[in-house]
């Protein structure tokens, strides 16, 4: 039985739409994973200026979880991608969304396309922005910290000075001593 024409292509049609539904399931579970990372992202934030340290190494374990899981997504959505581009006989050895969106142009797919890779990337934007806050909130918590570190070790250290007479004083590393009752 020979196989006409017509029906190669409706093969390749439904193989090619088989392959496209992967691709989006794919690119849907890392929109929510991004999602879920910004939200972790945030209430990372919200920690810091709390300086609620418990909290945040539980909060840290999360984001590493939802790391991994984007990083194992993004693996299924390259050969995802690679799958499909090969169906539609697109040359590349790494195929982006907005190339096979091109080839597939007027179609829903191709628009869907496009409104997963915006999506995506306004998602890494908004998260590479609340990533650099964090950041900023870290250093400047670890600055606060390192100034009272020093100043604790200053007042532990003992302030080595001699009293008229060439008497020694000890310093504060005596018990007592901790406060001056001079004023």
């Amino acid at each position: 039985m020979q196989t006409s024409k017509n029906q190669l292509q409706s093969i390749a049609v439904i193989s090619t739409t088989l392959e496209y539904q992967n691709l989006e399931k794919v690119l849907e579970g890392l929109v929510k994973s991004y999602r879920k990372l910004l939200d972790i992202v945030r209430k990372e934030k919200d920690l810091l200026l709390e300086a609620k340290v418990d909290e945040l190494v539980l909060n840290n374990q999360e984001k590493e979880e939802a790391l991994e899981k984007i990083s194992a997504l993004d693996s299924k959505r390259i050969n995802s991608a690679i799958a499909l581009a090969r169906l539609i006989k697109l040359e590349s050895a790494a195929p982006r969304l907005l190339e096979i969106a091109e080839v597939l142009k007027g179609t829903k797919e191709s628009d869907q396309l496009r409104q997963y890779q915006n999506t995506l990337a306004l998602l890494f934007e908004r998260l590479k922005n609340q990533n650099l806050q964090n950041e900023t909130f870290a250093k400047s918590a670890l600055k606060t910290v390192n100034g009272a570190l020093d100043e604790v070790k200053e007042t532990l250290s003992g302030k080595k000075t001699y009293q008229k007479g060439g008497q020694y004083k000890a310093g504060p590393e005596q018990a007592g001593n901790f406060v001056s009752k001079e004023a």
